[in-house]
């Protein structure tokens, strides 16, 4: 009689390496999840903002010497003015919350060590927003300020509420354009972008430069324009250098 086949042992399932992908309703769970964290963070954030308002509202009208060269022309300008403020306090002291969620979603299926990555990043993120808000108000406004209050030799008073707008509007945009060389940072750890063409085209990036100052600048006099390109301009190379780190890595 013929032999039987001995029977091959079979292989066990092997784990699979990476996370597989998520369909689309996942992501907009994921999506919701993550937001509903931040706004959580941004709502105690501006609980604990109503707290210190008035005093923020203080050292953000020092550069025009005080509440006392404001007016109010409105009934609830004053409580606007007081909310916004608050608002943007509380959205200062989530920003770490914010950041981490927003990495993490977007860099979703990181390793453990990718995640150490992400960790590091979230105070350099507050550090370059803080930096760039920093420069705002210590830099730009007490230049930028004399020269609106001034033009023509005539006497300006300025609404309370469209200073806070004009001084928070200028703070946040300059606190986003600073986190620029964390941006690049991440698209070039994603082979995105390199190094070598950021170098290569410096002309254009100065073009844009040139563009966005025109933009946030408060003035239109060309020393305070190139009071936001001088750093701009410097974020962009120390960008240049983020982005061969991460390439070479």
């Amino acid at each position: 009689m013929p032999r039987k086949p001995k029977p091959t042992p079979q292989t066990p399932p092997t784990e699979p390496v990476h996370d597989e992908p998520i369909g689309l309703l996942e992501h907009i769970e994921e999506l919701r999840r993550r937001l509903l964290i931040s706004l959580v963070a941004l709502g105690i954030g501006t609980a604990a903002g109503l707290f210190v308002g008035e005093r923020v509202v203080q050292f953000l009208t020092t550069p025009i010497g005080g509440l006392a060269n404001l007016q109010s022309i409105e009934i609830t300008e004053n409580v606007g003015v007081f909310m916004r403020v608050s608002l943007l306090t509380g959205f200062v002291l989530a920003l770490p919350v914010i950041f981490y969620q927003l990495l993490r979603f977007i860099l979703r299926g990181l390793t453990p060590g990718e995640t150490r990555g992400v960790l590091t990043a979230i105070p350099a993120a507050v550090i370059l927003f803080l930096g760039g808000a920093a420069f705002s108000y210590y830099v730009m406004l007490p230049n930028a300020i004399p020269f609106l209050t001034q033009f023509l030799g005539v006497e300006t008073r300025p609404r309370l509420s469209n200073y806070i707008n004009f001084i928070t509007d200028l703070i946040f945009w300059m606190g986003i354009s600073f986190e620029m060389p964390l941006l690049v940072f991440i698209l070039a750890k994603f082979k995105i972008v390199t190094a070598k063409t950021l170098l290569k085209q410096w002309r254009y990036a100065l073009i844009i430069i040139a563009v966005v100052a025109a933009v946030i600048t408060p003035t239109v006099d060309p020393v305070n324009m190139a009071l936001l390109m001088a750093p701009l301009l410097a974020l962009y190379f120390l960008s240049i250098l983020f982005a061969a780190i991460a390439n070479r890595k």
